[in-house]
């Protein structure tokens, strides 16, 4: 009996190790469940479904991130989704990610896919390093949480094309498709980025990683899509 319950213990442990949530509890609450969007939302996308897509993006952004150990990650033992009656799309605060009942009853389309990458996207913001506000790289951190909403294949119809845009921190989606083309030239610059950002910013990070400048690179991204 011993050895039984020593192997089932073992396993579980296993199973956990591998899945990388141990440490993490989720929960999701309904604040708006008596509006026509918190009603969408039990209908069509549901605590069940909502607190799994919760698990997901930890465990993409963590493999993303290449954060393989807990000494890599925020210690950020839970994680908080609520559902308001707000008119703010969504935004993450803590370990806090809020989403507007508003936006999900006024979202004309597949109302589950978008809210899945909304989730990813605010998954980032509780999981990235921030530079500690050195700097100001918050163009480059929204940019980030939408590189990965990118990764994980849920890209808005209302998206900027590879190639668009005047600057590369313009808005998120740009600065998204921007890191991605850094990333082909280095893989895991993405990742090694955020790893630099863990206790500051500088914009000569991406000198240090590619070898130019953010303004070469965006020349050169700019001048391969003008072909």
């Amino acid at each position: 009996m011993a050895i039984q319950m020593f192997f089932v213990s073992f396993l579980v442990s296993l199973v956990l190790a591998i899945h990388g949530i141990h440490a993490v509890e989720y929960e999701v609450t309904n604040n708006a469940g008596n509006t026509p969007g918190g009603v969408i939302f039990n209908n069509e996308i549901g605590s069940d479904y909502s607190k799994e897509t919760l698990i997901s993006a930890t465990d993409f952004i963590w493999s993303l991130f290449q954060q393989s150990t807990d000494a890599d990650r925020k210690n950020v033992p839970k994680v908080s989704l609520f559902i308001d009656d707000t008119d703010e799309v969504a935004y993450a605060s803590g370990n806090e990610i809020h989403v507007s009942a508003r936006y999900i009853n006024g979202f004309s389309g597949d109302v589950k896919t978008e809210i899945t990458g909304v989730l990813y996207h605010e998954s980032t913001h509780i999981w990235q390093w921030d530079g500690n506000g050195q700097n100001n790289p918050g163009a480059l951190i929204e940019g980030i949480a939408d590189y990965v909403r990118l990764k994980a294949g849920y890209v808005p119809s209302n998206w900027v094309q590879p190639g668009q845009g005047n600057s590369w921190d313009e808005r998120s989606d740009v600065t998204a498709r921007f890191l991605d083309y850094c990333n082909s030239l280095r893989n895991g610059f993405v990742a090694e980025l955020n790893k630099k950002m863990r206790t500051d910013y500088n914009a000569n990070f991406f000198n240090e990683l590619l070898g130019k400048t953010v303004d070469q690179l965006w020349s050169d991204y700019k001048a391969q899509y003008a072909k």
